[in-house]
């Protein structure tokens, strides 16, 4: 009897990917980083429109060089906050050069002093993404929730930040799961926006 093969988990992509991640060397991943923020947003952004970034952690694509230019053009940034599996994430406002604090999951994040906001764009970090604009992240769940919470009270772009060696060819979705409306990686700009 023919053995049929074995369809990947979210689990066994996600190691895939990251693995695939890890291998890039320091120097590729700050050129990938510059690439990205020399291209920019694929969209016009509106003069004080609200976007917010990540703090990298486990050698995620670098939003900074991305972060500066957007400021330039006057956008507000911020950066998240977590409070708690299965909530959304919080945004507090933060500029270039302002110090962060360590937050409940060790990412640096702003002080709890600074301004709360709700973004009008959201560039996520991923572990893999699909041509259908479906994404892999840690597992937790965090920006699925987020998007679902807060495009309950306004229009919320997503942008994937991503290597191209983060695409994979088919990533199984769930109900819960939010598609982005874009990923952005070092060679191409995907906008699943029609899709």
């Amino acid at each position: 009897m023919a053995q049929t093969a074995r369809v990947p988990t979210k689990a066994d992509l996600r190691a895939a990917a990251l693995a695939r991640r890890d291998a890039i060397s320091p120097d590729q991943r700050a050129a990938a980083a510059d690439a990205i923020a020399a291209r920019g947003l694929p969209f016009e952004i509106a003069n004080g429109a609200v976007i917010s970034a990540y703090s990298p952690i486990r050698n995620e694509i670098d939003p900074t060089p991305l972060m500066h230019k957007l400021a330039g053009l006057g956008a507000r940034l911020a950066l998240p906050s977590v409070t708690a599996r299965g909530h959304s994430l919080i945004f507090r406002a933060w500029s270039p050069g302002e110090r962060l604090m360590l937050g409940a999951l060790g990412i640096p994040e702003p002080s709890p002093a600074a301004a709360e906001v709700l973004p009008d764009v959201m560039l996520v970090p991923l572990a893999a993404f699909d041509r259908l604009g479906h994404r892999i992240g840690y597992g937790a769940g965090h920006y699925d929730f987020t998007f679902a919470h807060l495009r309950k009270v306004k229009p919320v772009t997503g942008v994937g930040l991503a290597f191209a060696a983060q695409e994979t060819r088919a990533i199984p979705a769930l109900s819960h799961d939010v598609a982005l409306d874009y990923v952005l990686t070092e060679t191409k700009v995907f906008d699943f926006r029609s899709s």
